[in-house]
């Protein structure tokens, strides 16, 4: 149990945690425990965990709703130009400690809860992870709800409810299986069902040509029922909507089956319907075309879209009215953001109400069209690409693919009339490709019909410039940006490391954590005997209570002065884990050589999660795990060297092991990854790098200084080089004795010896088809770590390097990024202003919901 704060203490924690004045810690007890009585129906007699968790839950969302409500009446009031972020993936985590956090609530919630005699720890552990993303892209989402209701942007998050998340991993004998995420199953606190705004969208049918317009006919409808879920700013007083569609089957019941007994059946059908809530795709960087995903895909758009335009016609808050009838105005009022290419379909389906429903010209109907959508690229790797069969598209979207042809008219009109005669750049610009099977390109959809395109990081963005949409560059140089991705410093400093914020916050003051770039103040006590001190301690408990929870869950003694060196994303051969599993084996190899040797001892962890249809990277989880069996259990090597796979990787792992990492692997091929914010996280947690120059790591080490990070391996140039004049793995395999020594090791079933063969295919890959080079980075790569492994011996130098990196990484705030799409792309002006507290709505007030 959690003891009480001391007065020093207390005085420690008021900056980052907020005051637990007296009577707010009376009101947070006398309204938790009547949310355990009244919301609940329990008493203490018969509560359990869970009731204790959602009894706090509610009383924390309590001081949501009035701010919440508050929010939208002054949008209402105001009637400024909103922000629509559609993405089919919002990788929320965990809800309660965030709202505390942003609320100011963290310090009297524990207080109130320590008085009641119960463990604030133990009951945010009861909270499921909302796990409606996959990665990286997800992640970000989530990040930029939080940025852009912390800078007072009218805006909102669009998805869908996802029945069941991303999926739990769990490692049986060395193997990923895959559970279901039945992360709905005690029901989610935080969610508002709101049925009244409930909408149709249309499936399959046929098209009709009129005189006075086009018809889509004969459809199957499947209802979209919005939740809503509170997004608020840090200490703003602002609380912005995230709206995520769920799927329910119409009640219109073809009463013709009934008379033939086929009532059960009727209702029996509903289930297809609402399929299309029910689970998130697995996939990260890869295209599966499936027909139900793109179901999803336009079930969010048509439901958000509808949306979009009845707030854009209605002008009073809770009013449904129509007051706008000038669609000329909705570039003004509307910003629509798309997250990667899923969304995509945004763009044909408001031309189809624009041209079907409002009846406007198609050249009126394009140009607002182009001035409302911006598009985001999040991966250059061809697989990601989203290229939908034109059959499909034919049977579940004809409208839509009539719209898709009429776009692609136009478009090659004006690609031909500026490049005349150039018919190979007709068919590299063209929204349908030809050859085999017909295919929509969504990505080239959407550049079309977007007045932004931009990339993540700078090098990418220069990348998509060169190649991928090196066409569309030349054709229309002003709309190609950059926006380099950035993470919220609420979630992923403030609460996830508090000691490591406290410890910022007594040298520089708290307004950091909504000004990250003022980080850069602490370059003043690099040489702060005290600050390095104070640095390496926060770091070492947070690697002591790590250590804990590892050593609970894997049974694996932790040596906790060992460096901690972790890589943990999701598992694709882009992202090299294969490099880090041959650094591990050479390691072990020369202690096994030299056993007496003063060797730097390290704990290893890598983790993520496997798409389950991909073999390969299936494959890369049991050889991580093959390694961990041997290195682990042999006593030469003893606690010199871990090597834990960390299982289930999700946000709140992330939120536990990220502040104790001291080294951060980011080692794709140069060129692959588009981004990255886990590296950002570990920046700002105070881990040095080691990476590859990708992503934004070539940013990272700017800011923070290329002698403060571990730099190695092929830069994009030399990859380009390499891939014009081929790569042979089997010519550094051949002289590179430690190398051919691992590689041997794999293949002759060192590290399964029940099964010599286990590991082929991975050696066969690396050997004679490997896309990402493992071998031409794996010698520099082994020297970079034996810098690493020198620095970590001189703890003053290594935590020089810690400050220098955490000074640097204000940059990579959501904060900024966000600042920059208002700015740059949607045209509207971030404000930190807070909403005046005072006109925050009583419970008596006549209230409607948005």
């Amino acid at each position: 149990m959690s003891k009480p704060l001391s007065d020093h203490d207390r005085k420690k924690q008021i900056s980052v945690k907020g005051l637990a004045g007296v009577e707010n810690v009376a009101d947070l007890k006398k309204n938790y425990n009547r949310h355990l009585h009244f919301t609940l129906v329990k008493d203490r007699n018969v509560s359990t965990k869970r009731d204790y968790y959602f009894a706090l839950a509610h009383t924390v969302r309590d001081h949501l709703v009035g701010r919440w409500i508050r929010t939208q009446q002054s949008y209402y009031e105001k009637d400024p130009k909103r922000v629509y972020y559609l993405s089919l993936e919002f990788y929320m985590g965990r809800t309660l400690q965030n709202t505390m956090v942003n609320l100011a609530l963290e310090n009297a919630c524990d207080e109130a809860m320590y008085q009641l005699g119960l463990d604030m720890e133990e009951l945010q552990e009861m909270e499921e992870d909302a796990g409606l993303g996959n990665g990286g892209l997800g992640r970000l989402a989530a990040c930029f709800l939080d940025s852009m209701a912390s800078l007072g942007l009218a805006a909102y998050g669009y998805g869908i409810r996802y029945e069941f998340g991303i999926f739990n991993q769990k490692i049986s004998s060395g193997w990923q299986v895959e559970e279901a995420d039945d992360w709905l199953r005690y029901g989610n606190p935080w969610e508002k069902a709101r049925p009244e705004y409930m909408r149709p969208v249309h499936f399959y049918g046929r098209t009709e040509h009129h005189p006075d317009g086009v018809k889509w006919v004969d459809t199957q409808v499947v209802l979209a029922l919005p939740y809503d879920t509170p997004v608020p700013g840090y200490r703003n007083n602002i609380v912005n909507t995230m709206r995520l569609w769920s799927a329910k089957a119409p009640c219109e019941f073809n009463l013709k089956d009934f008379n033939v007994g086929g009532y059960i059946q009727a209702v029996l059908d509903r289930n297809l319907a609402e399929n299309i809530s029910r689970v998130l795709y697995p996939n990260d960087n890869f295209f599966e075309g499936k027909e139900l995903r793109l179901k999803q895909e336009y079930f969010v758009v048509a439901a958000t879209l509808q949306d979009i335009i009845r707030r854009f016609k209605a002008s009073k808050f809770g009013s449904r009215d129509i007051v706008r009838t000038d669609f000329s105005t909705l570039p003004d009022k509307v910003a629509i953001q798309l997250n990667d290419t899923h969304p995509a379909l945004a763009i044909p389906e408001l031309m189809r109400v624009l041209i079907d429903e409002e009846k406007l010209p198609w050249d009126k109907a394009w140009d607002i069209c182009i001035k409302t959508c911006a598009y985001t690229n999040h991966t250059v790797l061809p697989e990601a690409l989203e290229r939908w069969p034109i059959d499909l598209f034919q049977t579940l979207l004809p409208r839509h693919l009539e719209i898709i042809y009429e776009i692609n008219r136009r478009h090659l009109e004006r690609v031909s009339s500026l490049y005349p005669g150039d018919m190979d750049r007709l068919c590299r610009m063209s929204l349908i490709e030809e050859g085999g099977q017909k295919r929509v390109n969504m990505a080239h959809l959407c550049i079309v019909g977007s007045h932004a395109v931009n990339g993540v990081a700078r090098i990418h963005s220069d990348i998509l410039k060169a190649t991928v949409f090196k066409d569309f560059y030349e054709m229309d140089p002003h709309k190609f940006q950059n926006k380099t991705n950035g993470i919220t410093p609420r979630r992923w400093l403030v609460m996830c490391n508090p000691g490591l914020a406290e410890v910022i916050a007594e040298r520089i003051g708290e307004d950091f954590i909504r000004d990250l770039d003022q980080l850069k103040k602490l370059r003043d006590f690099v040489n702060d005997e005290a600050f390095i001190r104070d640095i390496a301690k926060v770091k070492q408990e947070n690697k002591m209570k790590f250590a804990v929870h590892l050593e609970e869950h894997y049974k694996v003694k932790i040596n906790p002065n060992s460096m901690f060196d972790i890589q943990v994303k999701r598992i694709h051969e882009y992202k090299r884990q294969l490099l880090n599993c041959l650094h591990i084996i050479t390691f072990y190899n020369r202690i096994k050589k030299e056993p007496n040797k003063q060797w730097t001892p390290r704990t290893i962890m890598i983790g993520g999660k496997a798409a389950p249809g991909y073999h390969t990277a299936k494959m890369i989880i049991r050889l991580i795990t093959a390694i961990g069996e041997v290195v682990n259990n042999d006593p030469v090597v003893g606690d010199r060297l871990k090597v834990i796979f960390l299982e289930n990787y999700k946000v709140t792992l992330a939120e536990k092991a990220i502040p104790a990492a001291d080294l951060s692997e980011q080692i794709s091929t140069a060129g692959t990854e588009a981004s990255g914010t886990g590296n950002m996280k570990f920046m700002l947690n105070g881990a040095l790098t080691i990476g590859t120059m990708d992503g934004a790591n070539v940013e990272m080490a700017e800011e923070a200084g290329e002698d403060n990070f571990f730099i190695f391996g092929m830069r994009v140039e030399d990859v380009d080089a390499m891939d014009a004049k081929g790569y042979n793995a089997s010519e550094y395999y051949n002289h590179m004795p430690e190398l051919k020594q691992a590689i041997d090791q794999i293949a002759g079933g060192f590290f399964s010896p029940k099964q010599p063969d286990l590991f082929k295919d991975i050696v066969n890959m690396l050997m004679h088809h490997d896309r990402f080079k493992v071998f031409a980075d794996y010698q520099d790569y082994i020297k970079c770590q034996e810098k690493v492994s020198a620095l970590y011996k001189k703890p003053k130098e290594w935590t020089k390097k810690v400050i220098l990196n955490i000074a640097g990484s204000g940059k990579f705030s959501s904060d900024r990024t966000i600042s920059q799409y208002a700015r740059e792309i949607w045209g509207v002006e971030p404000t930190l202003e807070k909403l005046n507290q005072s006109a925050v709505p009583c419970d008596n007030d006549v209230i409607r919901s948005d």
